[in-house]
């Protein structure tokens, strides 16, 4: 069945203030529907611009990313967001490493050009304050995603292995509300911690602040790779469904902008390496193609007529499907990041055995 556009009133808000303030990305949006309905990607670019980073957390994912002869420049973020934006796509991600210690952050943004895009940045929250959320958001930047692991300072300060990280936090979600930035807390639930009442204090401090929290399934990668005792259960993942009738709470498995994608890797997201690699995900560590190498709209569509990406998943596979985990993504175990695409898939993993990519 088709999906329709049917929003949510908080979705329906943002998407008339981007008719005024951002008129192109709004008429992108506009299309998503009819484009994800035609089997076209509708991909959140999450750009890894750098791997510099003043912290050292417990799950970093990018900890083995390959060294390549070349990266990213500021020419090449200009063909990027060229090509995306020719392919219809209006939402980028900076992330990295952490934003706020790029020393090129401006000339990044400017790059990008914001007037194309719902433009997000992932952050620790450390460098966030009042000053810069006035900047980020002068610049054209959306929205913040805070990252955030409990309302306890001791809990989180731990899980970030950096002292008075939570009191930096604090501070940063003040700065990006009264600064008029779209704000979302980052959380990371694990078997251990998901139905914990540490979860549900997090939550209601989100509640109180107005704001919703987006809940980062544990993947057995990076830091984490082969820890399978973290991994979520598919009946978690509805405890937190069900908490979602109280709070603001989802995961990227939850319906947006009237879409229900289910697992959202090539169809909703890739994760482009600051060394041009295109990955189906944050978390699912091989390349689908390099951006240096050939178009963004070519890599996209080799990636679609993989199974597990080119159609309907209700759960989230790098989290959850053991038999994916094992058979797939531990290949990559031990190795330099990402692996080769045709070193984790094989051609019995294709939707039709040709394809035209030109």
């Amino acid at each position: 069945m088709d999906n329709q556009n049917v929003l949510t009133p908080a979705e329906e808000s943002k998407r008339f203030a981007l008719r005024e303030t951002k008129p192109r990305v709004y008429e992108k949006m506009r299309r998503y529907t009819d484009k994800f309905n035609r089997g076209e990607s509708i991909a959140i670019l999450q750009f890894q611009y750098s791997y510099a980073c003043n912290f050292s957390c417990e799950h970093c994912a990018v900890a083995r990313m390959e060294k390549k002869p070349r990266r990213f420049t500021l020419g090449d973020v200009r063909e990027l967001s060229r090509q995306g934006d020719e392919l219809g796509l209006a939402n980028f991600v900076i992330t990295g490493g952490e934003p706020l210690v790029f020393p090129d952050l401006d000339e990044l943004i400017d790059a990008i050009d914001p007037s194309k895009w719902y433009l997000v940045m992932d952050t620790n929250g450390w460098f966030l304050d009042a000053d810069k959320a006035k900047h980020l958001k002068a610049k054209g930047v959306d929205k913040i995603q805070l990252s955030l692991d409990s309302i306890h300072p001791e809990l989180h300060n731990e899980f970030r292995h950096h002292n008075e990280s939570f009191e930096r936090v604090m501070n940063a979600v003040d700065a990006s509300i009264a600064a008029g930035l779209n704000l979302i807390l980052s959380t990371v639930a694990t078997r251990q911690n998901v139905r914990s009442q540490d979860f549900i204090d997090l939550l209601e401090f989100a509640k109180s602040k107005g704001i919703g929290t987006f809940v980062t399934l544990a993947k057995p990668v990076g830091k984490w790779e082969g820890n399978f005792d973290t991994l979520c259960s598919q009946d978690d993942i509805a405890y937190i469904n069900e908490l979602a009738k109280t709070y603001d709470v989802f995961t990227h498995l939850t319906p947006s902008y009237g879409l229900s994608v289910g697992c959202i890797a090539v169809k909703r997201m890739v994760s482009i390496t600051m060394y041009g690699d295109v990955m189906p995900c944050p978390y699912i560590h091989t390349s689908i193609g390099n951006f240096f190498d050939e178009p963004l709209e070519t890599i996209i569509k080799r990636g679609l007529n993989n199974k597990f990406f080119g159609n309907h998943i209700d759960t989230c596979i790098a989290a959850v499907s053991r038999p994916f985990i094992e058979t797939y993504m531990a290949k990559a175990y031990g190795r330099a990041l990402p692996i080769p695409y045709d070193e984790m898939f094989s051609d019995e993993d294709l939707i039709f055995s040709k394809i035209n990519i030109k």
